[in-house]
């Protein structure tokens, strides 16, 4: 059984101010969204967390725009193993892989450029919800050839992780599952 300290992820979760996106509730959180300011003691958890869940057997770690990147980028300065952004922006670059992600509440483009089919890739996130990004991130790797072998997010919002980890056929590691009461952010 792992046992990992979360009382810092779980405090800045717990402050979150609850906003109405088009009827979803969104907590706003240094982790989701950068605001208020993370510290270096909460990177230090997440990091240290997801290192403790995760097996890490890949080649690259993959870090989709905007806010896995601070994560993906500490995890590759203490795994050693290299990070790539999937970016919202297209480069227009030869081999670029262009998808669309949806979300609780918006849809949008997503594209990443120079991986390589037979890459070993984990994919790292803020947060799962709808399973709706991860989704279609998958499929897309997965048609250009290139293997997911996990998944981790701080925190989960989903309402059936194992249903989700059924349907894209690898591991979902979490580190705090949480929701949102009314217009209060919980801890589950």
């Amino acid at each position: 059984m792992i046992v990992m300290k979360t009382d810092l992820i779980e405090q800045a979760y717990l402050l979150s101010k609850v906003t109405d996106k088009n009827g979803y509730p969104y907590a706003v959180n240094p982790i989701t969204d950068g605001t208020p300011e993370i510290t270096k003691e909460l990177l230090e958890q997440i990091t240290d967390d997801l290192i403790e869940v995760c097996d890490l057997n890949c080649d690259l770690i993959l870090a989709p725009e905007a806010m896995a990147i601070p994560y993906a980028t500490l995890l590759t300065y203490k795994t050693g193993i290299p990070y790539q952004i999937i970016r919202k922006r297209k480069y227009g670059l030869p081999g670029e892989i262009e998808f669309t992600k949806s979300t609780g509440y918006a849809k949008s483009e997503m594209f990443l450029n120079n991986v390589k089919p037979g890459t070993r890739a984990i994919i790292i996130d803020d947060i799962i919800s709808t399973g709706g990004s991860l989704l279609a991130i998958i499929q897309n790797l997965r048609n250009n050839g290139i293997e997911v072998t996990e998944a981790a997010m701080v925190l989960d919002k989903s309402n059936d992780l194992a249903k989700l980890e059924k349907e894209v056929g690898i591991p979902i590691r979490t580190l705090v599952r949480v929701g949102v009461d009314g217009k209060k952010p919980i801890i589950c």
